[in-house]
């Protein structure tokens, strides 16, 4: 073996089978795993990942030293940390919003996620917004209702109007409904097929940099990438998942290889 061939690594072989270098495009979702097994897939995949979603309110009731443990692991990997919309919704029906900012802020979280998939939220998007920049916290907000079933013709309008709403109220990102199942749910029929001219809609309303689908299980995930292919930003991914999800965005996957808008370009020459 000579000298080159010694030091040649993943990185320089990927780009020697023409895998593109990509930015984290994919935000995995903590289901509440203990602090050492997060902090492995942290060792493993922090490179990969956009944010980083902690559990649903299962950080609230797990061990609080746990839970610091994990958002500092997630910092020192430089991977924003986001919580869920569910805490949020309950906060502000149980009038507690400010109190549940406060802890966020307190324990380190980046970004808070906002959303009214089984609640009415009365209060405007500026307001809250407000109440979270104040804190140091930025906001995104999930479109969809989580037992309300597919998006209707209106339903989706209305989703898209509200995208807008909280977009000019400061929020980054907005974030499509998909809950755990990604079955009659968002963009996702009965059946579980992907309704591309409803995700269609809020990628050309939004763009990718904005607009972020949850993709829950592998149907969900692989459907959203052999429609919209490398760029398409998917949240709510399992961490185990997640090394899956990347090698089919970058066409090394079997499903991947065949599909033109995912597989290698094969390079004439590349300098490693």
């Amino acid at each position: 073996m000579n000298e080159i061939e010694k030091r040649l690594g993943t990185q320089q072989y990927l780009r020697l089978i023409g895998v593109p270098d990509l930015p984290p495009l994919t935000s995995p979702f903590d289901p509440g795993y203990d602090p050492v097994t997060l902090e492995s897939h942290l060792d493993q995949s922090a490179h990969l990942m956009a944010t980083l979603k902690i559990s649903m309110a299962c950080w609230q009731i797990a061990d609080e030293a746990a839970t610091r443990r994990k958002i500092a692991a997630a910092r020192e990997h430089n991977v924003p940390t986001v919580t869920g919309g569910g805490p949020f919704e309950v906060a502000v029906a149980q009038g507690q919003l400010e109190a549940y900012l406060d802890l966020c802020a307190g324990l380190g979280i980046t970004r808070i996620e906002c959303g009214e998939g089984f609640t009415e939220l009365p209060l405007k998007p500026q307001t809250i917004v407000k109440l979270a920049h104040e804190r140091g916290l930025a906001v995104q907000y999930e479109m969809g209702k989580k037992h309300e079933g597919p998006f209707t013709e209106e339903s989706l309008n209305e989703a898209i109007m509200r995208g807008y709403r909280w977009l000019d109220a400061g929020a980054v990102q907005l974030v499509v409904e998909a809950r755990e199942s990604a079955l009659g749910v968002g963009a996702f029929g009965m059946d579980g097929a992907l309704n591309t001219a409803v995700a269609d809609r809020f990628a050309e309303a939004f763009g990718f940099d904005i607009a972020v689908f949850e993709a829950p299980n592998k149907p969900s995930q692989f459907a959203f990438l052999k429609h919209f292919g490398q760029q398409v930003h998917l949240c709510n991914v399992r961490l185990e998942e997640l090394l899956r999800v990347e090698i089919f965005r970058r066409g090394l996957h079997s499903d991947a290889f065949a599909i033109p808008k995912l597989r290698p370009v094969r390079p004439d020459h590349v300098n490693v």
